[in-house]
Order: C-alpha cells, then sequence, then structure tokens
C-alpha cells in the first residue's frame, strides 16, 4: 500500500523500493495496479492492448498530494503493452512509457510491457557466501563484456539463456571472479551500448524476458561467477516516450540547460535536488541487487555529475551556492545511494567510474567520502597504456609513468580498468597499441596483462583483450574467436588464465591490494635496463610472499640482483616469455638460490634473468620461521 511513510521518503529523496509501489502490478486476483508520478499533469489515463488504446476507457485519479497517479484494471494481462497518455498544464499530450516498467517491447518500439519477475533461484550456495566473493580483499578479476556482441551465432545475438551457458563456461575456464555487463538497463538506440537509458527497471528485450535474465544471473551464480551491472544514474536520453519533459513540465531534469541538458552526450541530466528523482534512482539501484540478485553496481560517468562545469566552457555552467563547480546536490544524492545499498546489501558493492583527483571516493561517508567501496584507477590505465606504446628504446625516458601509480595506488580502493573505452573509435585494440613486429606486439601485451595482475589492485578486462584480437571492438559484430586457434593468440589466453589462477590461489596477490602493507618496492628506478622489481605480501599468516620483477625491453637482462626476505630456493611461479605463451623460452631454470648478500634493505638476495619483454613471479618454497630474515640493523 502507498502510505504517508511512503509518501515522506518520496520527497526527502530516500525511498529505496518505490518498484514496490509505482509501475504496473498484477494481484494475486489478476488485478492490475497502475501507478505513475507526474505532479504536474492536469490528467493522466493508461492506454493498452486491453482498452484498444483508448484514453477515455481508463483515467487515472490522484488519491494524495503525493503526485501519484493511479487506477487498477481487472482486464488486463500479463505481457499486453501499454503507455501513459499525459495531458500537459500547457495543452500538450503525450503518450510516455512507464518510468517504472519491469519489461518494455523489443526496440524500436517503445511501449511498456505488464509484467511480473517470478522466478525459481537455484542460486542460494552463492546468495549465502557472496558477501567473502565481494569482499575487499578477495580475488576479483572482472571479464567486461557487450551482450550483443561477445558470440553471434548465424550472425544474430545471443539470448541471455544462450549466453548464459556459453559464456558462463568460458569465464570459468579462463577463471575470472566476475562478470560485468555494460548496461542492460532498456535503451532506444542499440549503439549507445545501453549508456542512454529509458527503463530503469526493465531489462533490455533485445536478449529475451526479465525470467532470462534472471536465469543468467542465477546460473552464473552457479558456476560461482558474480555478475556485475553497468548503471547510469548521470544523464538520460530526451526520446519523447521516456523521461524527458515527462509530465509537460521539467520533472526529472533541470528546466536550465546549463544544469539540466549534458553537452557531450547530447542528453539530459537529473535533477538530484528534488527528493522523488533521489528516490526513483536509489530504487532503481536496489532494484537490480534485490530482484536481480546482482552483485555489484559500477556507476557510470561520476565525473559527470561530481562537477557543474562538466564538459561546458565559460557561461554555459551555473555555480553552486558557494560560488564553486561543485555539484552539492549530485554529491548528496551518491552518499544517499551508497548508504542505502550497503545499509540494505552490505554484500554487495558499488564502483564508481571517476577520472579526476576527486578525495574519498571509496571512503566512508561518515570519514567525509563518497561511500562507494572501490573506484575505477584512470590515471594507471592512461599512464600504463601511454608507456607501452613506447617503443621499448625510449622507455627508459618514461618508467616513472609506471612507478608513478603507487605514489597514490592505496588512496582509494582502485580497480584497473582495460575497459571497453580503450579499444573503440579508432584507438585501437590492445595488441594493436603495442610497439615492434608481432612477436614483440604479443610479448608486450603478455607484459602489460602480467604488471596489470600483480599490481595492487581489483583487475577488469574487456572482452578481446583476453586473446589480444586484432580488430577494435564494434557492437555490430562478434569477437573474432578463430583467432584463438592460432599460437600466439592461444598463449595469451593461457596466460590470461593462468595469471587469474595465481591471482586466486595467492593471497599475496589480492588480500592487501588496498594498503602499502601489502607492497614493497625493490626497484623502482632503473631507467637505463627499464625494469620494475616489487614483493607482494599477504595478510594470511603462514601464507607466501611473491617477487615480481618485469623487464620492459626486448633485451634480455642477466644476473640481476635483488633482495629476498627468505633465505633458500625460490621458484619460478610464472613467466610470461615462457614458450606455452607463445615466448622465447628464456628463463631461470624453475628455480634460483638465494646468497647471503644484502640488497634492496633485505639480508640475502637473488641474481636472476629476466627475459626479454616479460614478467617473472617468484616464491620461496618452503617460507616460514626458519627462513625469514629479521632485516638488517642501520
Amino acid at each position: 500500500m502507498w502510505g504517508e511513510q511512503d509518501r515522506y521518503l518520496f520527497r526527502e529523496g530516500t525511498h529505496a523500493r518505490l518498484y514496490q509501489h509505482l509501475g504496473a502490478h498484477m494481484d494475486a486476483q489478476g488485478v492490475v495496479h497502475f501507478a505513475v508520478w507526474a505532479p504536474n499533469a492536469q490528467r493522466v489515463s493508461v492506454i493498452g492492448d486491453w482498452n484498444g488504446w483508448n484514453p477515455e476507457a481508463d483515467p487515472m485519479t490522484q488519491h494524495d498530494d503525493s503526485g501519484v497517479w493511479q487506477v487498477s484494471i481487472g482486464i488486463a494481462h500479463l505481457g499486453q503493452r501499454y503507455k501513459y497518455r499525459i495531458l500537459g498544464r500547457d495543452g500538450h499530450v503525450v503518450d510516455k512509457a512507464d518510468p517504472m516498467a519491469l519489461q518494455t517491447e523489443l526496440p524500436p518500439d517503445t511501449s511498456s510491457r505488464i509484467a511480473r519477475l517470478e522466478y525459481q533461484w537455484r542460486d542460494q550456495a552463492w546468495m549465502r557466501e557472496r558477501g567473502r566473493r565481494n569482499a575487499l580483499n578477495a580475488p576479483i578479476a572482472v571479464y567486461e563484456v557487450h551482450a550483443g556482441s561477445w558470440r553471434r551465432p548465424d550472425g544474430v545475438p545471443m539470448g541471455w539463456r544462450e549466453l548464459a551457458r556459453a559464456l558462463g563456461e568460458y569465464v570459468q575456464q579462463l577463471g575470472f571472479t566476475h562478470v560485468e555487463l555494460m548496461p542492460v538497463t532498456e535503451h532506444p538506440f542499440y549503439g549507445s551500448w545501453g549508456y542512454q537509458t529509458t527503463g530503469y527497471f526493465a531489462p533490455t528485450a533485445r536478449y529475451g524476458s526479465p525470467q532470462d535474465f534472471m536465469y543468467f544471473v542465477d546460473h552464473l551464480h552457479e558456476l560461482g561467477i558474480g555478475v556485475i551491472l553497468d548503471w547510469v544514474p548521470s544523464h538520460f536520453p530526451t526520446d519523447a516516450h521516456g523521461l524527458q519533459f515527462f509530465d509537460g513540465t521539467h520533472l526529472y531534469e533541470h528546466a536550465d540547460p546549463r544544469q539540466g541538458f549534458h553537452p557531450e552526450w547530447n542528453s539530459s541530466i537529473f535533477n538530484y535536488g528534488r527528493g522523488e528523482v533521489s528516490s526513483f534512482l536509489i530504487s532503481s539501484a536496489l532494484f537490480w541487487l534485490d530482484r536481480y540478485h546482482i552483485d555489484a553496481l559500477r556507476v557510470d560517468a561520476v565525473a559527470s555529475m561530481l562537477y557543474l562545469d562538466y564538459a561546458r566552457r565559460d557561461g554555459e555552467w551555473i555555480p553552486n551556492q558557494y560560488g564553486g563547480h561543485e555539484n552539492l546536490e549530485a554529491i548528496a544524492f551518491l552518499r544517499r545511494l551508497n548508504e542505502a545499498v550497503y545499509r540494505e546489501f552490505p554484500d554487495t558493492q558499488t564502483i564508481a567510474e571517476e577520472s579526476t583527483a576527486w578525495p574519498m571516493v571509496s571512503r566512508p561517508t561518515a570519514m567525509g567520502g563518497l561511500g562507494f567501496g572501490m573506484k575505477w584507477n584512470m590515471g594507471w590505465m592512461h599512464d600504463t597504456l601511454a608507456f607501452m606504446q613506447e617503443d621499448p628504446v625510449h622507455r627508459r625516458y618514461h618508467l616513472g609513468k609506471l612507478s608513478f601509480s603507487l605514489v597514490y595506488a592505496f588512496s582509494e580502493n582502485f580497480v584497473l580498468p582495460l575497459s571497453h573505452d580503450e579499444v573503440v573509435y579508432g584507438k585501437g585494440s590492445l595488441i594493436r597499441k603495442m610497439p615492434g613486429d608481432d612477436w614483440q606486439r604479443f610479448a608486450n601485451l603478455r607484459t602489460l596483462l602480467a604488471w596489470m595482475w600483480t599490481h595492487p589492485g581489483k583487475k577488469l578486462l574487456f572482452m578481446g583483450g583476453e586473446f589480444g584480437q586484432w580488430r577494435e571492438w564494434t557492437h555490430e559484430g562478434e569477437l573474432d574467436w578463430g583467432l584463438t586457434q592460432q599460437p600466439l593468440h592461444a598463449g595469451v589466453q593461457r596466460l590470461v588464465a593462468d595469471l587469474n589462477r595465481l591471482l586466486r590461489t595467492e593471497p599475496a596477490l589480492h588480500e592487501l591490494d588496498f594498503g602499502w602493507e601489502g607492497f614493497q618496492w625493490l626497484e623502482a628506478q632503473d631507467a637505463e635496463r627499464t625494469l620494475l622489481a616489487f614483493l607482494r605480501r599477504p595478510a594470511t599468516r603462514g601464507a607466501k610472499p611473491l617477487l615480481v620483477a618485469c623487464n620492459f625491453t626486448p633485451v634480455p637482462r642477466e644476473n640481476v640482483l635483488l633482495g629476498v626476505p627468505a633465505r633458500g630456493t625460490w621458484r619460478e611461479l610464472l613467466n610470461t616469455d615462457a614458450e606455452v605463451y607463445g615466448g622465447s623460452g628464456w628463463g631461470n631454470l624453475g628455480r634460483i638460490e638465494s646468497r647471503p648478500l644484502p640488497a634492496h634493505g633485505l639480508l640475502h638476495s637473488i641474481r636472476v634473468v629476466l627475459p626479454p619483454l616479460a614478467v617473472i613471479v617468484l616464491q620461496h618454497e618452503s617460507y616460514g620461521q626458519n627462513t625469514i630474515d629479521a632485516p638488517p640493523q642501520s
């Protein structure tokens, strides 16, 4: 029932369950109850298949001053299409899709459909332990996917159920812990990739029904794979059937284009200062966690929300009440959003795509932060790709681009992203960004991936990068799966699987991703040889530290001295130059004995061979009380 408490929370901006009240809901007797927020409309009616789309047949009424119109209809059926016919104050008449619709027509058609979200879930085991799988000290490696272009048998995108089985098996084989879907909320233009959303409570009909999408999530959970949803509260399209000018007024968006229009994306910006809009968006976020068992939300374009002058020139924006460019209303909304998510679903995560130096994005609101669980590290991504695109002969002058990431690596809970944005619009695929001949390009790509997987932070890789696709991504085709039959491409794929195995099995690579106590430089300034070396340490007592050494040139580096924290034998766990990955086979014959020669502040050291354009990972064979050295006395 829609009661006084609902009205209060709705206006306050903290109602987190609007989807239980607004929209179209069929009760046990088969009566459909429609409710829509349109406070400035003169008249609202439901038009649909059952009444011949007659605006006089089912007029709606308001029962209070909340601006919510309601009607109950006994002859409407599941699956039938409907819209709201709205007469605005200025006499303008428009037919609008339901902002709270649970299902929609297949685009380009734009009607809503009456739906129920009944489904028999089988993921109880996952749900019981997903807090551990999503924890900040858990191994997290995310495979980012565009559902319509991962595979296209016979040139047609897979439906949710077929995709669940094929993608689930593939992701399980490669060892990724989570899948991140580019937005699946309904969107009118396929080419927007889902980032221009009209249906904030409906999975796109392009790949099936709501139950089909539930099966997708359910099946991946049964395989032990989490599902992250890309969610877009930053802007919405201006399509006539959508939220724009919904009841004849600027209801969801600001009226002033300096606040309500996004020049970069030609779309509308939500009015975050309006309580009802805040409640709408928070309810959308919780809806996916609640009804679809989504494990995390990656919140798109947070930077565009935080700054009033984002993508605007002087005179095109309005300062806040203090004269600054911070969007105070959006900041308050993001804090309310994160507080609601972690209050209601503490075993999930929110992840910010935020590209500026805004402080404390992934710190609790009680500390003055925005309250996200994690944040994409866009600085790491830009600097790393810029370095890797340099010819190795010039990299000695740019080594700081890599080491600089450790200056701020623990200021936030970072995710390291190599996302879809880096392989579109003429940027080229990851393998195309690498310099040199084909062998060097693949060696560089393997080095890039191993640097990423051993660097502090959670991992995200866009589809195709795991086997070195030559073409940059296009949403109209599918990945070039035939390449995986070629040795060099198969080698990259095998390396990614082994990196994910190491990430999962070695606590040193994931337990302390967000603190200095899990990282120690051994060599950060050897620009002449263009190499880096460091230790990753675990939190678990008795677990073994790892030594990582990276050679960013095609010249093998022999007799490289590296300090070690324990005496004895160090075994080579991973070598990206191994022949099984397509490398040349340089290495250390599997193991190295330490010597009592101090180096890098440690009492013992080893001398290693660093293969060309490669990363090696070493681990002590019998790390324990009798082998650990005390730090040298100063």
